[in-house]
């Protein structure tokens, strides 16, 4: 399975989350990890039909405010209700250029 995810992400140019259970989670959260990592810089994407992903989005920004997450990588994860907002926003997608996940200093 692993071989597989990496493959497709090799192939892909970017990644979008449709509704789905907990295998589309699972490959949605390595594709995040692997983007924070730095191991791809391809945009990723929610599509949030019908709010599915409302608790995912609110998750991540919870993440922010406990410094779990920093702002740059949270916005690797781009949320959209319709479709053009989530092509407009793959296409301007960039990845963010911080070094560190979270400021230690300031712990």
């Amino acid at each position: 399975m692993h071989e597989r995810k990496a493959l497709t992400a090799e192939l892909s140019d970017g990644f979008v989350a449709l509704p789905g259970g907990v295998g589309t989670l699972e490959q949605l959260v390595e594709l995040y990890t692997w983007n924070q990592l730095g191991l791809h810089a391809k945009p990723l994407a929610l599509f949030n039909v019908r709010g599915y992903y409302d608790g995912l989005a609110r998750f991540r920004d919870l993440a922010v405010t406990e410094r779990f997450v920093s702002p740059a990588h949270r916005a690797m994860l781009l949320v959209a209700e319709e479709i053009g907002e989530l092509l407009a926003g793959l296409e301007a997608w960039s990845p963010p250029l911080q070094e560190e996940w979270i400021d230690r200093h300031e712990a």
